[in-house]
C-alpha cells in the first residue's frame, strides 16, 4: 500500500468507507482523487489566482489606454485646476447629484502630478482596480476557502464585461471600484467577526465604509451586502436563527455602520441639491427590462458581444436577440443545476436577484421621465458592483453542502465529482473567452475620441498666444451644451491654460477650433451699434454714469461679443453691459483702438462707462452679435 493511501487511512472519510464495507475499488477512487486534491495546495491557488489578478490589470490597463479623457473627467480636471485641494468648492461640490470629497482629492492629485495627461488617470485606474480585484479574492477564501472552486467566480469578477465601461471612464472608475473594494472588504469582514469575534474586523469594516462613502454616495448598500453576506455563509452551513446569531455577533460592525451612515446622511442633505422624480411606472418598468435583459444576463455569460454607440455617449450593450434567449437560457439552467446539486442555496439567489433590482432602482426612478432614452441603462456603468455580489454567490454556492452528501460519496460513480470539476473548468474558460471577445469589441468603440485631439491641439496652441482668448464653450462632442456653464474653455482648460489665457475683453479676436487649433475670428452683425448724436465723436464717454449706446434691435439673454471702435485719450478700464446682465470691466490703451467684449444678457441697449476717473473716449458703430472663424 502506498503512502499516500497509509496517510488516508487515518482520515475519517475511508474508516467511514471501510466500516460500510465498501469495494476496495471505490476506497482506491477516493484516495487516488485524494492525493489529486493535495496538489491543489493552499499555495498554488493563491499563485493561481494571483496570476488572474494580472492577467486581469494588463488586459485592462490596455483597454484604459486606448481610452481617453470623457465627459465628466473634464469636469473634474477642470475644478483640480482651478481650487486648492482643501477648497470647499472642491471637496463640498455637488456633481449631478454626487457627493464624492475623495473622488476630487484624488483627480486633483493626478492632474498636479500630470495636467492633462492621460497616463496619470490610467495608472489611478490600475491601482484601484487592483484594490479591488484583491478585496474579492479575499472574500472569496474567507467564505469558500483556498480552493480550486474559488477561481470560477474569480474569473467572473475579474472578466465580466458589466465592469468594463465603469472601470475605463475615469470618472465613473472613481465611483464605482472604491464601491467594489468596499462590498468585497466589508462583506470579508463582517464573516470573520461573526465566525470569531475579533474586534479588529468590525473597526475595519467601518473605516472601509467612510472611505467608500466619501467616493461614492451607493456605498450605503455596503453594511446590509455584508450582513446578507455573514447572515448567508450560516444559512449554507446548516445554522439555524442565523439573522439573530449574526446581528448579535457582528453587533460592533452594524453600529458603527448605522453611526456613519446617520452622520454621512446629514452631510449629503446639507450639500446634495436632491432634485424631484418626475418618472412613471412604465418608464421605470422599461429601463429596469433594458438593463437586465439586455445587460446583466448577457454579460453573465461573457456578453453582450456587441457595442453600439453615438457619439459622444459612452457604448451601451446591443446584444442580438437571439444571443439574450440563449443568455436567459444558460442562466435557468446554472440555476436549475445549482439548485439541483446543493442544499440551502435558494435564499442565496433570491438575494442575488433583490441586489439586481435594487442596484437598478434608484437610477431608475431618477432619470426615468419621457426625454430618458433606455440605452443609458444598457450601458453598464451604473451596475459594476453586481459582479461583486455575483463572486459572492458564487463563493456561497461552493461552500453549501452537495445534496445526498456522504464522507464517502456513496451515490457518486467512479468520475463523477471529477466530471463535475471539468465542466465547471470548461464553463468558466467558455466565460472568459466569450468576455474577452466583448472587451475587445468595447475596446475598438470605446478608442473613439474627438477629445484626444482637441486637447493635444489647444495645449499646444495655448503656449503661442500673446493675447487673451474670450471665453467659449468647447466642442459639443468634447463636452455637451446642457453641461454648462462646466463646459466653457476656461473651465476644462484650468490645468494648462496660464493666467491670464481668457479675459472678458481681448485686443484680438481668436477661438478655438473644434479640432484644438486657435484661430482669428469676427462678430456676426447680428445687432450693431447705431451712429451717435455726436458726428465727430458718436458716444462720448466722460464719467463713471454709463452711457447707453442704443443697438437696431432688442437681443435674447445669452453670450454675445461686442466690437467697440474707440478712441481714448489714456490708459485706462471701462465699464461694458447689456441692457439686461452683468457688466464686465475693459482695459482700453491711448489712441485709436479696437476692443472685443464678451458681454452675457440681453436688450436693446449697450451701456458703457468709465471705471478710470478723469478717462475720456469716443466709441463708434460697431457689431454685437456671435463671434465665428472660417470652417
Amino acid at each position: 500500500m502506498t503512502d499516500g493511501v497509509r496517510t488516508l487511512e487515518r482520515v475519517r472519510p475511508v474508516e467511514s468507507m471501510r466500516q460500510r464495507k465498501f469495494p476496495p475499488r471505490r476506497i482506491d477512487e477516493w484516495a487516488r482523487r485524494s492525493r489529486a486534491a493535495q496538489i491543489a495546495t493552499p499555495r498554488a491557488v493563491i499563485f493561481a489566482a494571483c496570476c488572474l489578478v494580472v492577467a486581469q490589470l494588463a488586459l485592462r490597463g490596455w483597454i484604459a489606454g486606448r481610452g481617453y479623457f470623457y465627459w465628466d473627467d473634464l469636469v473634474l480636471v477642470g475644478r483640480a485646476g482651478r481650487y486648492e485641494l482643501l477648497s470647499a468648492d472642491l471637496l463640498l461640490y455637488d456633481h449631478d447629484g454626487h457627493f464624492m470629497p475623495l473622488a476630487f482629492v484624488t483627480a486633483w492629485l493626478v492632474t498636479r502630478a500630470a495636467p492633462l495627461v492621460w497616463a496619470g488617470p490610467v495608472i489611478s485606474l490600475i491601482v484601484l482596480q487592483l484594490a479591488a480585484s484583491l478585496a474579492v479574492l479575499r472574500t472569496l477564501i474567507v467564505v469558500a476557502g483556498k480552493r480550486r472552486a474559488i477561481l470560477a467566480p474569480l474569473a467572473l469578477f475579474l472578466v465580466c464585461p458589466l465592469t468594463l465601461p465603469a472601470f475605463v471612464w475615469w470618472a465613473a472608475a472613481l465611483n464605482a471600484l472604491p464601491l467594489q473594494f468596499a462590498l468585497a472588504w466589508v462583506a470579508g469582514d463582517a464573516v470573520l467577526l461573526v465566525r470569531t469575534g475579533r474586534r479588529r474586523y468590525a473597526v475595519s469594516g467601518i473605516v472601509v465604509l467612510v472611505v467608500a462613502l466619501l467616493f461614492f454616495e451607493k456605498s450605503v448598500v455596503v453594511p446590509f451586502v455584508a450582513f446578507a453576506a455573514a447572515a448567508l455563509t450560516r444559512h449554507v452551513d446548516g445554522h439555524r436563527g442565523v439573522v439573530g446569531t449574526v446581528a448579535r455577533r457582528g453587533a460592533a460592525l452594524w453600529i458603527g455602520c448605522g453611526v456613519v451612515l446617520a452622520a454621512w446622511l446629514a452631510v449629503y442633505l446639507s450639500v446634495v441639491d436632491v432634485a424631484a422624480v418626475h418618472g412613471s411606472r412604465h418608464d421605470v418598468r422599461e429601463l429596469l427590462r433594458s438593463a437586465t435583459s439586455l445587460g446583466v444576463v448577457p454579460a453573465l455569460s461573457g456578453g453582450p458581444w456587441v457595442w453600439e454607440r453615438w457619439l459622444p455617449a459612452t457604448p451601451w450593450a446591443a446584444p442580438p436577440g437571439w444571443a439574450v434567449a440563449a443568455a436567459w437560457v444558460v442562466l435557468g439552467a446554472l440555476v436549475m443545476i445549482a439548485l439541483a446539486a446543493r442544499r440551502r442555496l435558494t435564499a442565496v439567489l433570491v438575494a442575488v436577484a433583490v441586489y439586481v433590482v435594487v442596484a437598478q432602482l434608484p437610477l431608475a426612478v431618477i432619470r426615468s421621465g419621457p426625454h430618458t432614452a433606455t440605452e443609458i441603462m444598457q450601458s453598464l456603468r451604473y451596475l459594476a458592483d453586481v459582479a461583486v455580489v455575483m463572486a459572492l454567490a458564487g463563493a456561497l454556492t461552493i461552500r453549501a453542502r452537495p445534496r445526498e452528501f456522504t464522507p464517502c460519496l456513496s451515490t457518486l460513480r467512479p468520475g463523477s465529482r471529477r466530471f463535475a470539476a471539468a465542466a465547471l473548468a470548461g464553463l468558466t474558460v467558455a466565460f472568459v473567452v466569450s468576455s474577452l471577445w466583448s472587451s475587445w469589441t468595447f475596446a475598438r468603440s470605446w478608442a473613439v475620441s474627438p477629445t484626444r485631439t482637441y486637447l493635444a491641439n489647444v495645449t499646444a496652441a495655448l503656449g503661442a498666444q500673446d493675447a487673451p482668448l474670450l471665453e467659449q464653450e468647447v466642442p459639443w462632442e468634447v463636452l455637451a451644451p446642457y453641461a454648462y456653464p462646466r463646459n466653457l474653455a476656461d473651465r476644462v482648460l484650468a490645468p494648462v491654460a496660464a493666467p491670464g489665457a481668457f479675459a472678458d475683453s481681448t485686443p484680438r479676436l481668436r477661438m478655438i477650433t473644434d479640432t484644438g487649433e486657435i484661430v482669428d475670428a469676427v462678430v456676426w452683425w447680428n445687432r450693431h451699434i447705431r451712429p451717435g448724436p455726436d458726428p465727430a465723436c458718436d458716444y462720448r464717454i466722460a464719467g463713471s454714469t454709463p452711457v447707453e449706446l442704443p443697438l437696431d434691435g432688442p437681443m435674447l439673454d445669452n453670450n454675445w461679443t461686442a466690437q467697440l471702435n474707440y478712441l481714448a485719450d489714456r490708459n485706462g478700464r471701462i465699464t461694458v453691459g447689456l441692457e439686461h446682465g452683468r457688466p464686465v470691466v475693459v482695459p482700453v490703451e491711448a489712441g485709436m483702438h479696437t476692443v472685443y467684449v464678451r458681454v452675457v444678457g440681453g436688450g436693446s441697449i449697450l451701456r458703457i462707462g468709465s471705471y478710470t476717473t478723469g478717462l475720456g473716449l469716443c466709441v463708434g458703430v460697431g457689431p454685437v452679435g456671435v463671434a465665428s472663424y472660417d470652417r
